[in-house]
Order: structure tokens, then C-alpha cells, then sequence
């Protein structure tokens, strides 16, 4: 039996592999709807949650979008979604003639789903099982009217449980950026989230350390929230990645956000990480 079967729940009854989406370790991929085309899909994981993976997701679309490129966003973590709020979407997703699911488009044109663009209330807990979560996943992906675009950014759940499977088993993700701080407890944070890309085969293009520090309004000083030595820089280490960014916390950036703004943040925010985007482009 594969290692991809080792942790699967029905190892223990399964009796034939043949029609295992992940036998031999080779996840089964869902086919884009007729007439999208997609250049490159990105992963925004995160290894818990609360470390800023849906502002870095919102904020590398926009810078992503400025550069010229048609960008859309797969809002993925279904049971805490963000995007819509950080562009300030409002309307509700609706379907094209051949029913598939039409996304919404930011103002500067950016496309996006979310399972908050569905519900009437835009409060409601997400109260749904695993299948049915996983469902509307794959719906996302494949019932989806995408047209053509340069880049996907999937905001992903955080953790690695039955959703984040399911978008590494049923879409051809390229690589994934992985969002941490660096307290101490990242290392094994980090690395739980790069062995399960690992097993799904999927490689880590590097990581953004988040909140890494505050800059003083008075005299510009940077304060390290989580001590001057970086355990982020460790651990990216230990996995063979990068840092592509450290983001600080500006207050200001938090309000546009927070406000539906963030396409009016400066430029600059995710130099780092949009340049290896670009590179991945141009390959």
C-alpha cells in the first residue's frame, strides 16, 4: 500500500485501490469548466489559523492585478471567510445559462468566490459536514465560469484537515505560500503544513512572515513583537524555502482592510512574494 494511504480513515476497509482518488499516491484532479482557462494556481495555507493568510491572499491579488495580470481568488476556507470582506463584495454569486457559478469582480476586476457570497446572511455559521464542504470545494473549482486568468490564489483553511485535502486531491495547485509568525511554537507549525503538501506532492514556494513587527510613528524604530531572533528564518530553512516577505503591523493597512479597502493599500506590501509569482509566470 502507498504512504499516501497511511493516514487515510478507510485504510483499514479498504479492499481494491482501483478506484482510490489518492492510490499509488497520485491525487485525482477536477477538470475546469468548458472555455476557463487558468495559467497558475497558488495556494495560501497556513499551518493555524489567525496569522493573516486571507490578508496575505487579498493583498498579493491586488498587487498581482496592478502588475497587469488577470487574478482571481478561490475563497476556500469555507467555514471563515474573509475575501469578501476585504474587498467589500456585497453581491450575491449567481449563475450563467449553463449553469455554472459566475464570480464576483472586485472593483479594479479581480475574480472571486466565496461562500459568503451565497448566504443571505452574511453572518450565518457555516454549519456543514465534511462531503458537503468538500462539494462545494470542488465546485468552486470546476463549476466555476473563470474565463481566463494568469493566476488563482486559493485562500485556504487553515490546519491540515478534510478541506485543505480535499484542494490538494481535486486541483492542480502549482506550489503553495505558506503564512506564519514567528513564535516560537512555527517551527512545528510550518512543517506540519510542508509534510502534508510533501505528501500530496506539492512544493512550498516559500513563506511570509506576518505581524513580524511594529514601526514606531515617532522615530521609525522597528519593534520585534516576538523577540529580535526569527524562528521563522529556521524553519524555512529546515524545508529549503525562503521568506519571501515580513509584513508589519500597520494600523492603517488593518482599517482598509477591515473596511472592504484593500485594493487602496500601498504598493510594496508583498514585493517579495509578487516577484516570484511573476517569475513563476514567465517560466
Amino acid at each position: 500500500m502507498s504512504s499516501a494511504c497511511d493516514s487515510c480513515p478507510s485504510k483499514d476497509g479498504c479492499t481494491s485501490q482501483d478506484s482510490c482518488p489518492t492510490a499509488n499516491g497520485v491525487p485525482a484532479k477536477e477538470a475546469l469548466a468548458k472555455g476557463s482557462s487558468i495559467k497558475t494556481v497558488i495556494g495560501v495555507a497556513s499551518g493555524k489559523g489567525g496569522v493573516g493568510k486571507s490578508f496575505v491572499t487579498s493583498t498579493l491579488a491586488v498587487s498581482l492585478a496592478r502588475k497587469g495580470l488577470k487574478v482571481g481568488i478561490m475563497d476556500a476556507d469555507v467555514t471563515g471567510p474573509s475575501i469578501p470582506q476585504a474587498f467589500g463584495i456585497e453581491e450575491n454569486l449567481h449563475a450563467t445559462e449553463d449553469n455554472l457559478i459566475y464570480p464576483a469582480q472586485t472593483e479594479t476586476g479581480i475574480k472571486a468566490v466565496s461562500v459568503n457570497l451565497m448566504l443571505s446572511d452574511k453572518e450565518a455559521p457555516v454549519i456543514w459536514r465534511g462531503p458537503v464542504l468538500n462539494s462545494l470545494v470542488r465546485q468552486f473549482w470546476g463549476q466555476t465560469d473563470w474565463g481566463t486568468l494568469d493566476v488563482l490564489l486559493i485562500d485556504m483553511p487553515p490546519g491540515t484537515g478534510d478541506v485543505p485535502l480535499t484542494v490538494f486531491q481535486a486541483i492542480p495547485i502549482d506550489g503553495i505560500i505558506l503564512v506564519a509568525t514567528s513564535q516560537d511554537l512555527v517551527s512545528m507549525i510550518v512543517n506540519k503544513a510542508r509534510n502534508m503538501a510533501s505528501m500530496m506532492n506539492v512544493p512550498v514556494l516559500g513563506l511570509v512572515e506576518n505581524m513580524s513587527y511594529i514601526k514606531c510613528p515617532d522615530c521609525g524604530k522597528e519593534i520585534r513583537l516576538y523577540g529580535d531572533g526569527s524562528n521563522l528564518e529556521k524553519s524555512a530553512a529546515e524545508i529549503g524555502a525562503k521568506v519571501l516577505d515580513k509584513i508589519p503591523l500597520d494600523p492603517e493597512v488593518t482599517r482598509l482592510v477591515d473596511s472592504g479597502n484593500v485594493e487602496k493599500t500601498e504598493d510594496g506590501i508583498l514585493a517579495g512574494t509578487t516577484d516570484m509569482c511573476l517569475n513563476m509566470l514567465k517560466q
